[in-house]
């Protein structure tokens, strides 16, 4: 295959010489070494002019001169902003021309976040050149995941969630380290496929020198340290957290302060200087204790690694941390964080430390520097370590994981990624709104998005600000409905989510206007028709409803005293939306089941079945939940999850478990993870609960917020989900349960009718009370058929509910 580098991350004025261009420079390297039968080509930015000059060297003794292919942007235009924006799309729309010139089989975007500050052109399949795949390395996402720090300015937030828009369009990610592959599965809602973690490497001249004891004072005094020091490298961030690693330096003896000075090597603006510096005499520091060296050159890096008596990296968030890895390559004892990337990097828990606890750094360093066999352990560590990280491995890695890409291509998909990209209206509620829909949305539109220019469409009354910063990330805009109304006609497409709930109200008035797809995700609508009716009192609307869908006998049902409940759980009441809809989306056969019963077959073969998504759980602590919480770790946990409605058999559920043997065991624990009943039924159930001699392992926890219901997910062993009297919908918690390796109990009742037999204990819908007895005592009691169901309800979420695999159908 022909695989074409795009380099400019080795050429930007902000990334040619850091840590981004030495990795771009290295990894294409090793690439070039390793590529076997395919053909390499750079692609260059002509813009700067030196960078190509200096590239064309550096590669001359492993690609050929025609393999260094150049392309030169438009100038940039600084002094009017909206002319500036329109020659960066101009720039970016000529550039893929370029790359799509070159006839690449895959393009591999060395650093898509260039650009922002110079000549750098970046984007991935905005214009629909070519029939290339793109294959992008992934640094870190630190910006998107702390935006409050790192996206305050409104234009360098514009800019990055631009990237990231295109960053959710690559076919692959190939990430520096294991913890970067998770921020990318956990926040752009890839598959688990698709990243790849090639991991990195230091690079050759990075070894011991042995300095003799005057080269050492001499490099010492240049650089303004009196004695032997502790060092760190790394730049002065936020993230970095120089200003804890000040203050835990002073918490040391003082003779040990005497006795190491703290070096921080690396470029610094005056104005950190100065308040470093200040925060140091603050925190009780004599004047040569804290020494900011400045820039160094690499030769005086390595020196400095070589004869520091400890390199300590308090960092609490990095895609790789290269300088420990560098560090321990020149021979020093190396300690560091212990989140993000650090700890595979360094590989031993006793190197690591907790950066946010001031006096955590202090230990590790007053025992580094008074224990001279930790010390030369931490030595030995290092050494060890250096053998996991090698540049022809990544670059194997890479290659690898490019065949594969190759490999596995759908020639139709490919071509559908590089068509003109359609302008998408979504229309749908969006967290915080308190709705599975919502939720179901903010996990939908990530992924939607490598195919659409997504604008979200919210009420009138909408707080815009409370939008989710990372859905932002994938939309161009947001707007009223309203606003939406008045433009529709500039829309290619429109997806409406209809679901049973308020959050729906302004989305009727919208679809009779403007048809678009349907995604129904209840198949009954009367709920809503009938609080907009009886409850928000506009008038007849719901009575319109059921006779324009059911005729008059419905309406003569309705009129009966007594009846409006019994009506609204009997008709549907959604032939408006049927009406609307250009195209029907449901989420299970159940749907089709009830179109048939209803509307017709007519209806129901105009339904396309796309699984109700859900993104892998790749982050599970269910010890850490479980302390939350207030359980101990032997303790058995059964969780049914939702409102506690008398469609969800709580009663059965309570009476069940209080029946079963596995109750008697003062380990085991039922808990209703949500709100209870407002009226007699959940009072019912209270007073059944108090009465128990159980009662103390029974619990109900209302309304809980997202992190406490992650918590009871997490440290739950088992889950009971019943319903009845099902009206189309998919229950969100089923998958939820089974997300989370969870064994579950249902019904046959709706949607979960149609759940595999084998992933689940699937009782008859009018089930018998013994049935529910036995299910939880076998679950409770044999261990291994509970975690082997459990995993086969997970496989089940990454084949059939694959987010990725989802939006390729919505596609």
């Amino acid at each position: 295959m022909r695989i074409v580098i795009d380099l400019q991350g080795a050429q930007s004025s902000g990334s040619r010489n850091r840590g981004i261009g030495r990795y771009s420079t290295s990894l294409a390297l090793g690439m070039c070494r390793n590529r076997g039968e395919h053909e390499i080509l750079l692609a260059l930015n002509g813009s700067f002019i030196q960078s190509v000059g200096e590239i064309r060297e550096e590669f001359a003794d492993v690609l050929p001169a025609d393999a260094i292919r150049v392309f030169y942007p438009l100038p940039e235009v600084n002094h009017l902003d909206d002319r500036r924006e329109a020659q960066r799309d101009i720039s970016a729309m000529a550039w893929e021309a370029f790359l799509a010139s070159l006839d690449p089989d895959i393009v591999h975007v060395s650093s898509l976040f260039e650009g922002l500050s110079d000549d750098a052109v970046t984007s991935i399949c905005a214009y629909g050149y070519g029939q290339h795949q793109t294959a992008a390395t992934l640094y870190d996402l630190i910006p998107l995941i702390n935006q409050e720090r790192y996206l305050e300015n409104p234009v360098i937030d514009r800019w990055y969630r631009n990237k990231i828009d295109h960053l959710s369009r690559a076919n692959l990610l190939l990430s520096i380290s294991e913890s970067s592959r998770s921020e990318g599965l956990e926040y752009l809602g890839f598959s688990d496929g698709q990243i790849v973690n090639i991991s990195t490497a230091a690079d050759p001249q990075f070894k011991r020198v042995a300095l003799s004891e005057k080269e050492t004072v001499t490099l010492r005094e240049k650089h303004g340290l009196n004695r032997p020091f502790i060092m760190y490298t790394g730049g002065i961030d936020y993230r970095k957290n120089i200003e804890g690693l000040i203050e835990a330096y002073a918490l040391l003896p003082r003779a040990l302060r005497k006795a190491y000075a703290l070096a921080v090597v690396c470029s610094c603006r005056d104005e950190d200087r100065v308040r470093l510096l200040a925060l140091g005499q603050n925190a009780g520091l004599d004047q040569g204790d804290l020494i900011m060296t400045g820039f160094v050159s690499e030769p005086d890096l390595i020196g400095l690694y070589s004869s520091c008596s400890v390199f300590v990296f308090p960092s609490w968030h990095e895609g790789f941390g290269l300088p420990a890895l560098e560090a321990m390559c020149c021979g020093a004892p190396v300690i560091a964080s212990d989140r993000s990337s650090l700890p595979e990097v360094v590989g031993w828990d006793d190197a690591m430390f907790d950066p946010f606890d001031n006096q955590s750094i202090a230990d590790k360093l007053e025992r580094v520097l008074t224990d001279g066999k930790f010390s030369q352990a931490l030595i030995a560590n290092g050494e060890k370590q250096l053998q996991k990280f090698s540049w022809d491995r990544s670059a194997q890695l890479a290659i690898a994981a490019l065949e594969n890409l190759h490999s596995s291509r759908n020639p139709k998909a490919g071509a559908l990624l590089n068509t003109r990209r359609h302008n998408l209206a979504f229309v749908s509620p969006l967290p915080p709104a308190r709705s599975g829909i919502a939720d179901y949305s903010a996990e939908l539109i990530p992924v939607l998005s490598a195919y659409y220019d997504i604008d979200l469409v919210v009420p009138d009354d909408f707080d815009h600000s409370k939008v989710d910063p990372n859905l932002k990330g994938h939309a161009k805009r947001i707007m009223s409905a309203s606003y939406f109304a008045a433009e529709h006609q500039r829309y290619d497409r429109v997806l409406y989510h209809f679901g049973n709930s308020d959050h729906h109200l302004h989305m009727f008035g919208l679809l009779e206007k403007i048809p678009g797809v349907v995604v129904l995700h209840d198949f009954f609508l009367s709920g809503i028709m009938s609080y907009w009716e009886h409850h928000l009192k506009n008038e007849h609307v719901w009575s319109r409803a059921l006779y324009h869908s059911h005729g008059y006998q419905a309406l003569a049902v309705m009129a009966r005293p007594g009846a409006l409940e019994h009506t609204m759980w009997t008709y549907p009441s959604n032939q408006s939306v049927l009406d609307g809809a250009q195209g029907i989306i449901v989420h299970s056969d159940n749907s089709r089941r009830l179109a048939r019963q209803w509307v017709g077959e007519g209806t129901a073969s105009r339904m396309t079945i796309i699984p109700h998504l859900r993104v892998p759980e790749t982050k599970h602590d269910g010890a850490a939940s479980r302390r939350r919480l207030g359980f101990a770790a032997e303790d058995i946990i059964l969780c049914s999850f939702g409102i506690m409605a008398p469609t969800k058999h709580v009663r059965s559920i309570l009476d069940a478990w209080l029946a079963s043997k596995a109750s008697e065991d003062s380990r085991v624990h039922l808990v209703f993870v949500g709100q209870n009943d407002s009226g007699d039924y959940g009072k019912n159930i209270i007073e059944t609960i108090g009465t128990s001699e159980k009662k103390s392992r029974i619990r109900i926890t209302g309304w809980t917020e997202t992190a406490e219901f992650r918590d009871y997910l997490q440290a739950a062993d088992v889950a009971i989900q019943l319903r009845t009297l099902s009206r189309g919908e998919t229950s969100g918690t089923v998958l939820d349960s089974m997300n989370h390796v969870l064994p579950i109990i249902v019904n046959a009742n709706g949607s979960m009718a149609d759940l595999p037999d084998d992933c689940v204990i699937k009782l008859d819908d009018e089930f018998e009370q013994a049935d529910l007895i036995a299910a939880i005592d076998r679950l409770v009691t044999d261990t291994d058929f509970r975690v082997a169901l459990g995993q086969r309800g997970r496989t089940l979420i990454e084949t059939d509910h694959d987010p990725s695999t989802c939006a390729r159908l919505y596609r």
